[in-house]
């Protein structure tokens, strides 16, 4: 299971992700669709460990 829990993440000024909460049970296969500057790519490395999260939890 993945569990993203009020996840945030600031560059300077720039909020690339505020309060996100995602649950992924075991098994699942999810995508991320949106717009460039949506926070794909950092949910992604923040799920990887390759960021870490300024606020929030992941599991």
């Amino acid at each position: 299971m993945l569990e993203l829990i009020e996840v945030s993440r600031r560059y300077g000024d720039v909020v690339a992700l505020e309060g996100l909460s995602l649950c992924v049970p075991k098994g699942r296969m999810v995508g991320f669709v949106g717009p460039n500057g949506a926070g794909k790519t950092t949910v992604m490395r923040i799920v990887l460990g390759l960021q870490e999260p300024d606020n929030g939890d992941v599991l």
